[in-house]
C-alpha cells in the first residue's frame, strides 16, 4: 500500500508534518510519500490567472501524488481557525484538475497544535469538508498539547492515550 501523507502547511518546522510524518509509520507501510506544500508553491489563485496562463503543472503533479497513493493521511495546520492559505491555495488550484481532489482515496485527517484545543477548528472543518474534496474520510483526531505528547527527538506520540487513538484511526484504513 502507497501512503501519501503531508502536513497542510508552509511551515517548514510544523507539528503538524511531524505529526503526518509519525501517522504514517504507523501504518506499517514500506511505500509512504510525504510530500511538503512548499513543493506546490503557485500565485494566488483566481480565475484570471487560469484563463491567462492555465493551471500550473505543480498542481497537476498535486493532484497525480493523490492519484498514486492508496491512502492519504493529512495534518492541518491552524490559521485563524481554518486552513493555511497554502493549503487552500493548493486546493484551489488542484480543484481545477480534479474537482474531488482525494479522487475517493481513504484517509484519516488529523490536526494538532501546541495548545489545549488541538487545532479541532480546522479538523471539524475538514471534516465537513471532506465530501467535497473527495475523501473517504475513515477517521479523525485531533492531538492536543504537542510539545507536551510528542517526543521530538525520537520522533513518536509518548501519552499512550494518544497513542492508542492515533492507531486505531491508522487501522480504520485498512492497509492489510
Amino acid at each position: 500500500m502507497k501512503v501519501l501523507a503531508f502536513g497542510a502547511t508552509n511551515s517548514r518546522q510544523s507539528i503538524n508534518k511531524q505529526l503526518a510524518k509519525y501517522a504514517a509509520s504507523l501504518t506499517g507501510s514500506t511505500q509512504i510519500e510525504l510530500i511538503d506544500l512548499n513543493d506546490y508553491e503557485m500565485a494566488i489563485y483566481s480565475i484570471d490567472k487560469e484563463n491567462e496562463n492555465g493551471i500550473p503543472e505543480k498542481a497537476k503533479n498535486f493532484i497525480r501524488k493523490i492519484a498514486d497513493a492508496d491512502v492519504v493521511i493529512v495534518s492541518f495546520a491552524e490559521y485563524n481557525g481554518v486552513y493555511t492559505s497554502a493549503f487552500k491555495n493548493v486546493y484551489d488550484w488542484a480543484s481545477r484538475v480534479e474537482h474531488k481532489i482525494f479522487q475517493s482515496k481513504p484517509a484519516v485527517f488529523l490536526s494538532t497544535s501546541p495548545g489545549g484545543a488541538g487545532a479541532k477548528s480546522v479538523l471539524n472543518f475538514a471534516v465537513e469538508s471532506a465530501k467535497y474534496m473527495g475523501a473517504d474520510l475513515k477517521a479523525s483526531l485531533s492531538v492536543a498539547n504537542f510539545y507536551n505528547v510528542f517526543d521530538e527527538k525520537n520522533s513518536r506520540i509518548n501519552d499512550p492515550a494518544i497513542n492508542a487513538q492515533l492507531k486505531h484511526a491508522i487501522s480504520t484504513l485498512n492497509l492489510f
